[in-house]
């Protein structure tokens, strides 16, 4: 019989994160921070707008591009967060999570072998995205001495005649790293001087702790080559909604709408009306979560250095990325053996690409009391680890 696979898929490899995950739901009393979901509750009035839609009777297709009520609120709150006007009419894509708006961006923007920039570590859809686009993914590896942020130099380094696109994923999964206002201005002269285009993942704007989110979107001259990317699963604990949108040039967001037209029709009915209530009433839920979180994130800055571990201070998302080089194990051994020996899931920094290995990462979208009990078995570990080096 003929194969009836595409070399293509075949090839790509599958998520380096749920291999833990996986391993952890069969086991006893084992804890997982592997997981970049928030272990919030969806706010109840954003759940109440939801129920009172399916009671409504509003359970039909939306227009293709979003309910028009949506579209305006994001357009609102775009404005009221970060200062960027867009039109609700014509530059705005309501989408089946960030993950779609990011496969039918690079679907829209690549021609057969363009090159699309990805620094890493980084979320790990953005690599087999690319290919499915036929792009040629050209990947910038990001260091630890610079805090995992993107430079000027290191952009320029990766260009050739062939870049097209740069994926700009700040605040970073998995590392943390956030790109404040004078690293997006030096990296826009590059992009301008290059001609190139960008698709900012912004899924984690809301969760900053240091400074509040810059979208490199608001930097002069980027609005009109950049496409925003954004959603409510991290912001508004809602993931299993699955609703995302995208920003950007009439030009592009058109053609994007095409393949999301004929691909999904539309974005899930209900939780497109939830999302509304969450755009124009859930800004103190944000606060609150954004609290609790860098409450978890101070935590366990102070936890790996009473045990010694060294971690670099993230300032967004929810992930903190410590190295774990020193007891020369990869990524991989040491995140089997911790499963094995303490029962606690982390990803392997390997997940989010090669040059993340020596990392681990640890989600703390988690409740404080079971951050402790785990980071309690990863101290034991790492001192067990210790000895065995002084031996």
């Amino acid at each position: 019989m003929r194969n009836p696979l595409s070399d293509k898929i075949v090839d790509i490899k599958p998520s380096g994160i749920r291999k833990f995950f996986d391993i952890v739901s069969e086991m006893d009393d084992a804890i997982s921070l592997g997981v970049g979901e928030p272990d919030f509750d969806t706010p109840w009035h954003i759940r109440d707008e939801g129920i009172y839609s399916l009671e409504k009777g509003r359970t039909f297709y939306t227009s293709n591009a979003g309910l028009k009520e949506l579209k305006i609120e994001i357009c609102n709150y775009l404005e009221r967060r970060f200062h960027l006007t867009y039109n609700y009419a014509n530059e705005v894509l309501v989408t089946v999570g960030g993950s779609e708006a990011i496969d039918i961006a690079l679907r829209t923007m690549v021609n057969p072998g363009d090159e699309v920039l990805i620094p890493q570590p980084s979320y790990v859809s953005y690599e087999p995205c690319a290919v499915l686009a036929d792009a040629v993914p050209v990947i910038i590896n990001l260091k630890a001495e610079n805090e995992f942020r993107l430079t000027a130099q290191e952009l320029r380094d990766a260009i050739t005649d062939k870049t097209k696109v740069l994926v700009l994923p700040f605040p970073n999964n998995p590392t943390g790293a956030i790109m404040e206002k004078k690293d997006l201005e030096e990296i826009a002269e590059v992009i301008l001087e290059k001609d190139l285009f960008v698709i900012s993942d912004e899924i984690y704007s809301e969760l900053t702790y240091k400074a509040d989110h810059v979208s490199i979107a608001s930097i002069p001259g980027m609005q009109e080559r950049t496409i925003l990317i954004n959603g409510f699963s991290k912001s508004y604990a809602m993931t299993g909604w699955r609703l995302g949108y995208a920003c950007g040039p009439k030009i592009i967001i058109e053609q994007m709408l095409k393949i999301h037209q004929f691909a999904i029709m539309c974005a899930p009915t209900t939780s497109q009306y939830a999302a509304v209530e969450a755009l124009r009433n859930g800004d103190d839920d944000v606060v609150e979560m954004r609290e609790a979180y860098n409450q978890r994130r101070r935590y366990l800055m102070y936890a790996f250095k009473e045990m010694g571990l060294p971690c670099f201070e993230p300032y967004g998302a929810f992930y903190v990325f410590p190295c774990i080089r020193e007891f020369g194990m990869t990524s991989d051994e040491f995140a089997t053996r911790f499963l094995q020996e303490e029962k606690v899931a982390v990803v392997p920094g390997t997940a989010f690409g090669d040059c993340g290995e020596g990392f681990i990462r640890i989600s703390y979208a988690y409740s404080l009391e079971n951050l402790k009990v785990a980071i309690g078995r990863l101290a034991d570990f790492v001192a067990r680890l210790k000895k065995e080096q002084a031996r």
